[in-house]
């Protein structure tokens, strides 16, 4: 074949395969509101197909490359999308009153997620009177346009009560300057947005439990340590100084239930008192006393195992104050092993039965947990340390109140007594001219 003849035949292939191309247009696919929506939202899939000369045509849609069709409608919706509809889709238009095919258009991806609120702390949980605390609520990869409330739960566990001033929380924070006995508890948030409407569902949970310096109520555990071993009696008794009655005992746990003591299993509540005849894991959680009014106090950690345990004190330790801690296995005898001691992950000293702390400071708060080689690893539990001054703070002020009593005491009397002796002396000098 001459030169001239090929090209000839070269050019009507193309002018062919021209005609063929511009006789199958490519359709455009279009998502509203959005490609990236939330679950529940309803969203619309649209196929639109231009080509001169063909005024109808049937369509069919494809979603992640099968070549089975789910609709054949050039506007197909799905309502209330969850993350099963997220995909790629795509679609392609066939002449209504003719031959002709389009092609498949490009795939459009749809992504669906559920913005979730995550509560966390800052700087710690277990906090101390006057101490400051910030909750902190955040949707993740959703970071702009959320306004916050806050919340509290209650015993129920099915009920979250508004914070009265839960208008701080716009900005994702809750700053509690100052922690008060009362800030004990509960506390989760919600986010809500205007542009895509969306309202998500309580965040996890968060407790905060504050430990007076001089709380009118204190939780007795017994035996005192805050971690025990199963199969054993446990008592948590509230005792108040000036009334005893009033006070129940009740708890929070890791999944976010709060319950009364009556309510757990092997539990029972006499008066004041919670009592558990044989202790199960289950029975970890934060405990503390609550009064008939709200009122929360002396909150403690206690946890349940059936292993290794770390023997250390119920109640926050003072500056200046010995500090021993013990690790205790039930099945030796005597119960206190050989182990590492360990401070935040870090060992402190190894292979002893117990380790001491001659002179506590602020520095040496923190999680602390023993191991051994052969039976395992202790729980963790946080131990705190407050202040002289916050220790000897009431008794300051009390013995201020004191003296300021009888200096007023005394100022007030003073014209009285000034009377008194001005009496006196006159009846002296009386007395002495009558002599005279």
């Amino acid at each position: 074949m001459e030169l001239s003849q090929l090209h000839l035949v070269l050019l009507l292939i193309s002018s062919i395969h021209s005609a063929h191309t511009e006789e199958r247009p490519k359709p455009t696919v279009t998502i509203k509101p959005a490609q990236h929506v939330f679950r529940g939202e309803t969203v619309t899939l649209r196929c639109d197909i231009y080509s001169e000369g063909v005024t109808s045509w049937s369509y069919s849609w494809y979603k992640d490359g099968s070549f089975s069709v789910f609709s054949y409608q050039q506007e197909h919706t799905l309502r209330s999308v969850t993350e099963s509809d997220a995909g790629k889709y795509t679609c392609r238009g066939s002449e209504t009153e003719g031959s002709r095919w389009s092609q498949k258009s490009d795939a459009v991806t749809l992504r669906v997620s559920a913005p979730r609120a995550v509560l966390s702390v800052s700087p710690l949980n277990w906090l101390t009177e006057g101490d400051p605390v910030t909750l902190i609520c955040e949707v993740h990869s959703f970071s702009t346009g959320w306004t916050f409330s806050w919340f509290t739960l209650t015993v129920s566990a099915d009920h979250y009560d508004l914070l009265s001033d839960s208008s701080r929380g716009a900005g994702g924070n809750y700053t509690v300057s100052s922690a008060a006995l009362k800030h004990t508890g509960v506390y989760a948030c919600r986010a809500e947005r205007e542009k895509p409407v969306y309202k998500t569902q309580q965040s996890n949970t968060q407790l905060l439990w504050v430990s007076g310096v001089c709380p009118p109520v204190s939780l007795i555990v017994s035996p005192s340590r805050t971690q025990h071993f199963t199969s054993a009696s446990l008592s948590l008794s509230c005792e108040d100084q000036s009334n005893s009655t009033g006070w129940r005992v009740r708890r929070y746990t890791d999944d976010g239930r709060l319950e009364d003591c009556s309510s757990l299993r092997r539990g029972s509540q006499t008066g004041s008192t919670c009592t558990f005849s044989s202790t199960i894991t289950s029975h970890t959680g934060v405990y503390w006393c609550e009064s008939e009014s709200g009122e929360k106090h002396h909150p403690v950690n206690i946890t349940v195992h059936s292993g290794v345990i770390l023997e250390s004190p119920v109640h926050p330790v003072t500056e200046g104050d010995h500090l021993i801690l013990c690790c205790l296995y039930r099945h030796t005898t005597p119960a206190n092993l050989r182990a590492d001691f360990c401070k935040d992950g870090s060992l402190i000293q190894n292979q002893t039965t117990e380790t001491t702390i001659t002179t506590v400071s602020k520095s040496h708060e923190g999680f602390y947990y023993c191991k051994h080689p052969t039976r395992g690893e202790s729980p963790k539990s946080w131990i705190s340390v407050r202040g002289v001054s916050d220790e000897h703070s009431l008794f300051h002020s009390e013995s201020q109140i004191s003296v300021l009593s009888i200096l007023s005491s005394v100022l007030a009397a003073c014209p009285y007594l000034l009377v008194t002796v001005m009496l006196i002396f006159r009846c002296c000098r009386m007395r002495g001219k009558t002599a005279e």
